[in-house]
């Protein structure tokens, strides 16, 4: 087990994470670990293929929502 301390952490980010372990019902150290393993293994957006896959989803659609539409879904609290 590799053991590593953290120097100059923010109050602020030490109190978001404290709130983030109370949560989760995980101690902070345990939190701590559970974040930087999630960010280190994260895989980059291919943010083409989002696209595309939007663009064919959109088109599968029988009916047209245009731009006018999802403001108002948005404001209705729909979307």
């Amino acid at each position: 087990m590799i053991t590593i301390t953290i120097k100059g952490l923010s109050k602020e980010a030490h109190q978001a994470l404290k709130k983030r372990a109370e949560t989760h019902g995980r101690s902070l150290n345990t939190e701590a670990i559970a974040v930087l393993e999630s960010s280190v293994r994260s895989q980059p957006v291919e943010v083409e293929g989002v696209i595309q896959r939007a663009r064919q989803f959109r088109n599968s659609l029988k009916f047209k929502v245009t731009a006018a539409d999802l403001k108002r879904f948005k404001e209705r609290g729909r979307a």
